[in-house]
């Protein structure tokens, strides 16, 4: 009796096995049918109606349109479309090639720089309409989206790119959403096109990067995604592990790692566009993978939002994979201190004071607040070995700036106007505004003089960006700096996000703009 129940025992686990088997070969068989069918759609523009002007499509749109025998004009006539920004229709069967054709509004023809937004209105607008229409077509199926240029080749790829990308690892595989192929349609700028998709890849890949769970981005594995981005693409990237650390006495960076099991790592990273001997641009990024607080716990409601506090390390990866696309002709060198802010009896202890690389003491008043902690001594030492022409650093720092900006602009702190003007440009043409706050003398004030130490990490008051931003200018004492506050742009997008961006989800903000600041260093002619 025992031998028959055993043999139908293996039967049954034999006939599992093969159901378990054929379900896995029928799901990949309907994935790659799914992948393998060519669904064309196409994206064109029409302008606002004027007074008694009624809409206007783009030349793009009215070839189109002529292609169809005139039925676009009539649909965009039965439907009321009236040429509003972001406002469309996506029309089926219109045309054999292109099974879905989205009718997307460009707002207002010739539409150029607006001082009051201070923002290039004519691109943002080719941004939005492209990336709504990619999107539109993207949810209705299509694997191949074509999308018109709108006048702005370059700004029409972004929109579409940043429109389509999703983080759906972690979903099975046949119900992940496919990202469609994009290629631009009826333009010879095909040069512009392929720069869009650059930019709008790096950001995608900040994106990747800060969405991805704590667990499957910790400082080794962000490490381990940073070599395998940016080592085909030229450029040199340094592991750096605890025993580096220890003898380069990176000491306020290792106060915040020691409570966490998972060990810091820096990277060192150099992008060499022009002759070696030339200063780099030293860009510095904050990697906290996941910053629990430490000991000074954060509310468990938004707790897992914090994994996000590796955007600004995320954003420098994206960077100097862009200029390495690009081909940018300077030199970019990146430090990134990876760890995280964890609770345990190792973790540092709200008083904790630290002596730094130039001999201040750093007392770590309150231990949620680790930005500045992690990135004091990685700033001053790579100052000293790379002696750079200028320094940036981005970081999700102070909470400040996000109920005074909210999801708009990038707060930007800098000692130099001349480097705030060419942010600001950059931000203009980008879509991704940065917004100046004060570095004035006052919040140092807020730092220092304290009893038992030189510098707080905490300050006096309630403006923690401007006071964290008075920490680290401490830090930077003669060479010219910016720092990039995005803990409002960088993390989750909660309220009214850019149109080509998802809501609640990572940003990968302000990459392009970053992108395109250096893209005005590297030419300052704009050629």
């Amino acid at each position: 009796m025992k031998s028959v129940r055993l043999m139908h025992a293996l039967c049954r686990r034999v006939q599992h096995t093969f159901l378990a088997r054929r379900r896995d070969v029928e799901q990949r068989r309907h994935y790659a049918e799914k992948c393998d069918s060519v669904i064309k759609g196409v994206v064109v523009g029409v302008y606002a109606k004027e007074g008694d002007r009624q809409p206007k499509m783009t030349p793009s749109g009215e070839k189109f349109d002529d292609r169809v025998q005139g039925k676009i004009t009539d649909l965009i006539r039965e439907t009321g479309l009236s040429g509003q920004l972001g406002k469309g229709r996506v029309f089926m069967n219109v045309d054999a090639e292109f099974r879905a054709v989205a009718v997307v509004g460009v707002g207002q023809e010739g539409a150029g720089f607006n001082d009051l937004e201070m923002i290039d209105e004519g691109m943002e607008n080719a941004r939005v309409a492209a990336g709504v229409g990619a999107r539109s077509l993207h949810l209705q199926g299509c694997t191949d989206v074509f999308v018109e240029s709108m006048e702005y080749a370059e700004q029409a790829a972004e929109g579409s790119a940043l429109a389509v990308w999703r983080y759906n690892t972690n979903k099975r595989r046949r119900d992940r959403t496919l990202i469609p192929k994009l290629e631009l349609y009826d333009s010879p700028d095909s040069d512009a096109w392929m720069r869009g998709l650059f930019k709008a890849e790096s950001q995608n890949l900040a994106r990747r990067l800060a969405d991805t769970p704590a667990n499957q981005m910790t400082p080794t594995i962000f490490a381990q995604s940073t070599v395998d981005a940016l080592c085909p693409c030229g450029v040199s990237v340094e592991v750096r592990s605890m025993d580096w650390i220890e003898s380069k006495s990176l000491n306020s960076f290792l106060m915040v790692a020691k409570g966490s099991c998972e060990p810091p790592i820096i990277l060192e990273i150099a992008y060499c566009g022009t002759a070696p001997e030339d200063k780099p641009i030293l860009l510095l990024g904050k990697g906290i993978t996941f910053n629990s607080g430490g000991l000074c716990l954060r509310p468990k409601d938004c707790l897992s939002m914090y994994r996000g506090c590796m955007s600004g390390a995320a954003a420098c990866v994206g960077v100097i994979r862009a200029a390495a696309a690009l081909s940018l002709p300077l030199n970019i060198t990146a430090l990134l201190p990876l760890c995280e802010n964890m609770p345990s009896g190792m973790a540092a202890k709200p008083g904790d004071v630290v002596s730094l690389l130039n001999g201040k003491t750093l007392g770590f008043v309150d231990v949620s607040k680790a930005g500045v902690m992690a990135m004091a001594d990685p700033l001053l030492y790579a100052q000293t070995i790379y002696k750079p022409r200028m320094v940036v650093d981005i970081a999700t720092v102070g909470y400040a700036v996000c109920p005074a900006l909210g999801g708009a602009a990038a707060g930007i702190f800098s000692n130099s106007n001349f480097v705030y003007k060419q942010f600001e440009k950059a931000g203009a043409l980008t879509g991704d505004r940065v917004w100046r706050l004060p570095l004035w003398r006052y919040f140092k004030e807020l730092i220092m003089p304290n009893d038992t130490f030189d510098i707080s990490n905490r300050g006096r008051g309630p403006a923690s960006s401007c006071i964290a931003a008075a920490v680290l200018h401490e830090l930077v004492p003669c060479v010219d700096w910016a720092h990039l506050d995005i803990r409002n742009v960088g993390m989750l997008t909660r309220y009214n996000p850019l149109p080509y961006l998802l809501k609640n989800r990572m940003t990968g903000r302000p990459t392009r703009t970053i992108v395109q600041f250096l893209f005005q260093m590297a030419c300052p002619d704009g050629k």
